[in-house]
């Protein structure tokens, strides 16, 4: 796990466990820009403080992903508050974030994206699956209809009971958002249902015939995905990744 190593000022303010959290948020930043998963200041990932129910940590609005470090996340409750950090909070990340990390338990990271790569297809009525990686997500995909800027608390609720007991959520004509038990987990989602969009596109650009397949066969590579938890073996070799671009985050 993360230490606090160049660090120290950070001690006094937050458990050990609470920064190993903030060290991964920040790296999950920073491979979002790397992945091409940012959109400049307006996307945001979040995670659950360790030890609480209700306060999570964001980014402090403005920032853009590169800027991002364990440190300068900030802390805020279930009403918005900022209880460590700056007082800038994007209004849309907090109303996207809130419902989902005060009611589903195992959704401890919770990442949204307007990854250009498959934005389109969050105008397209369902996701089809037609490559064998899509195939983890089969099944675990739901969807949130359009509501315009996400600046109504109320909405908080709804996305999160649209996303029920999925892991990932296509919010129509808007972006992507996945969940997970880990930061890992949340990011290869993201990965996959990004990937899933954008090979979709590029399959029904070309015109030509669809190879048909059997609903089984997707059933059945799901469940053998089953075994691989996302992120298990991926994101020690993302940390690895971007430590040998910029170890920055872990400050």
């Amino acid at each position: 796990m993360a230490e606090f190593e160049g660090a120290t000022s950070a001690k006094p303010r937050f458990t050990q466990d609470e920064w190993n959290v903030r060290v991964d948020l920040a790296a999950m930043h920073r491979l979002a820009n790397v992945y091409g998963y940012d959109d400049i200041v307006w996307n945001h990932i979040t995670a659950r403080v360790p030890g609480t129910d209700h306060h999570f940590l964001m980014n402090h609005f403005g920032l853009h992903n590169t800027e991002i470090t364990a440190s300068n996340l900030i802390k805020i409750d279930e009403h918005g508050n900022v209880l460590d950090g700056p007082p800038e909070v994007n209004t849309a990340g907090f109303v996207i974030h809130r419902g989902i990390h005060l009611s589903i338990p195992n959704a401890k990271f919770v990442f949204h994206s307007h990854a250009p790569a498959g934005l389109a297809a969050t105008a397209i009525r369902d996701v089809v699956h037609l490559v064998q990686d899509s195939s983890m997500l089969y099944g675990k995909i739901g969807y949130h209809d359009w509501e315009g800027l996400s600046v109504d608390t109320d909405e908080s609720l709804r996305i999160a009971d649209n996303l029920g007991n999925n892991k990932c959520l296509i919010m129509r004509n808007h972006g992507f958002l996945t969940v997970g038990e880990t930061a890992g987990e949340a990011f290869m989602n993201m990965h996959y249902l990004v990937r899933a969009c954008a090979n979709m596109l590029q399959v029904c650009a070309t015109g030509l015939p669809l190879a048909e397949t059997d609903p089984k066969m997707w059933e059945k590579a799901a469940q053998q995905y089953a075994a691989f938890v996302p992120g298990k073996y991926e994101w020690p070799a993302l940390l690895r990744q971007i430590d040998r671009i910029d170890p920055s985050y872990k400050y």
